[in-house]
């Protein structure tokens, strides 16, 4: 075996870590892995709430669930309940599960459409145990043999410190220290070094960027240029705020707009999660921070921090020997919780990929094609919650009911409305339900339906129907309190 190839990860926190403990325990024999923090530079660490693909990257990296659910404080998580998005006083829920049962034609709403229409079916709710479960407080891994999906809430800086204990046992190398200067090939082009305080210096083959919103390596060393996107995603700036539990932890995220922005609200074990999320042109931070402590429960236990960024991503997350992992490769606001998503996929695409020999530029080509079409699929889904809504009650919102939208998804909006279809591109993350139920849930409401609901007579849809709620009613029974789950599964840490 030859040399090991020198990895240098820029930059701890969940990116960090999650990157370091990715590579030495998949990769490890074939690379020595190093990581530079600070302690004096803080981390985000705020990212509390997860979509279900973190188990499945959990599964692939050997993590016991219980052991990480321990360590974390976390919660499950079913899915997101949306408070005031389609017009004030509304609710709704993007749930996690499968709705009804769809086959390769159809999804399952185009029978409900159906169903609807002849004035039968229920609420699209009524079909799917993930969403029932999440309003009744209820949860766990599996019903009987079949598991459920769900995700978790949990504390991300435990989760860095969970990962980076993980990571060192294996042989990750941690160097403590501020970057001051990034050494640069004046030939190829490519970092050789990192240079910290007090003369130190480390080099390398190949550097990955968890330097966060600062993009020391990839866009201040490199020159990679970042593509804004806030004209369409106007939040620019968050607060956050930890507070004690008043209540045991339901088995959802909140999302609650208002007339300025939006509020989160994660439950912990030992805590929640609180923030709002704002646009500086519509909100000054001094009222932002009011509406998010006059909307909170509990004791705080932290002071509102103050958190400002730029929505959009670098023109490429790989340049040179140099890939951005985490907020230095782009960022997209935390509304459907899909930060530490768009790390993992881009570390398994990173090790697919991973430059052992040969030219750089094709592999790094690659990766820049399917980080875009992912991240651009991921922005659409987003900037759907805002466009799709019919609140004119301040600047903000009737800024983005009225504001022109990307063509993918003015194509994507205008087709459901059409006739109700959806679909999932191969790079997208977002399932068929998942539009749907986000669609619906705003009042995006198809005038033509497919026409495989009309195949079967009315009575005998009306009975298939009845047939799938009754049995996630069935299922919903079986599940014990959510809370009461946690204490025998996965109870904290002290």
């Amino acid at each position: 075996m030859g040399e090991k190839i020198r990895v240098v990860v820029a930059g701890g926190g969940t990116a960090g870590w999650l990157t370091a403990y990715s590579l030495v325990k998949r990769l490890g024999n074939l690379l020595e892995i190093t990581l530079i923090e600070s302690d004096q530079i803080g981390t985000v660490g705020v990212g509390e709430a997860t979509i279900p693909t973190m188990r499945r990257f959990h599964q692939f990296f050997g993590v016991d669930e219980r052991e990480f659910m321990r360590a974390t404080q976390a919660t499950f998580k079913l899915g997101i309940v949306f408070d005031n998005w389609g017009a004030p006083g509304e609710s709704y829920i993007h749930s996690f599960g499968d709705v009804g049962q769809s086959n390769w034609m159809v999804e399952f709403h185009q029978y409900w459409l159906e169903a609807h229409a002849n004035g039968f079916g229920g609420s699209l709710e009524d079909y799917c145990l993930e969403l029932k479960a999440a309003k009744a407080g209820k949860f766990a891994v599996k019903v009987g043999e079949t598991p459920l999906a769900y995700a978790f809430h949990l504390d991300a800086t435990a989760y860095a410190g969970f990962l980076r204990k993980k990571s060192e046992s294996l042989g990750v190398r941690r160097v403590e220290g501020k970057i001051s200067e990034v050494s640069v090939d004046p030939v190829t082009g490519d970092i050789q070094s990192l240079q910290l305080e007090q003369d130190r210096q480390v080099a390398g083959d190949f550097f990955i960027d968890c330097t966060g919103f600062r993009g020391l390596l990839l866009g201040d060393a490199l020159g990679v240029e970042y593509e804004d996107w806030s004209h369409w995603l106007a939040a620019d700036r968050a607060f956050a705020v930890q507070t004690t539990s008043t209540e045991p932890p339901a088995p959802y995220t909140r999302a609650i707009a208002h007339s300025s922005g939006w509020q989160w609200r994660v439950p912990l074990q030992t805590r929640t999660g609180n923030g709002i999320v704002y646009s500086s042109q519509f909100c000054s931070d001094d009222d932002a921070r009011e509406t998010l402590l006059g909307n909170i429960t509990g004791d705080t236990i932290t002071e509102p921090r103050p958190l400002r960024f730029k929505t959009g991503r670098r023109i490429n997350a790989w340049h040179k020997n140099c890939v951005a992992i985490g907020l230095s490769s782009g960022f997209l606001e935390p509304l459907e919780s899909t930060s530490i998503h768009l790390i993992t996929t881009a570390l398994v695409r990173l090790m697919k990929l991973f430059p052992f020999s040969g030219s750089m530029v094709p592999l790094a080509e690659s990766f820049n094609r399917d980080t875009q079409l992912e991240w651009e699929a991921v922005r659409d889904f987003i900037i759907l919650h805002y466009k799709q809504t019919q609140r004119d009650d301040s600047e903000f919102w009737n800024y983005y009911r009225t504001m022109d939208i990307p063509d993918s998804l003015a194509h994507r909006m205008e087709i459901f409305k059409e006739n109700g279809y959806v679909w999932q591109d191969d790079v997208n993350l977002f399932r068929a339900h998942s539009w749907v139920q986000v669609m619906l849930g705003q009042g995006l409401f198809p005038e033509h339906r497919h026409g495989a609901g009309r195949i079967l007579p009315p009575v005998a849809l009306e009975q298939e129907l009845k047939k799938l709620s009754t049995s996630v009613n069935q299922n919903l029974a079986k599940l014990p309190d959510h809370n009461d789950f946690i204490k025998q599964y996965c109870p904290a840490q002290n």
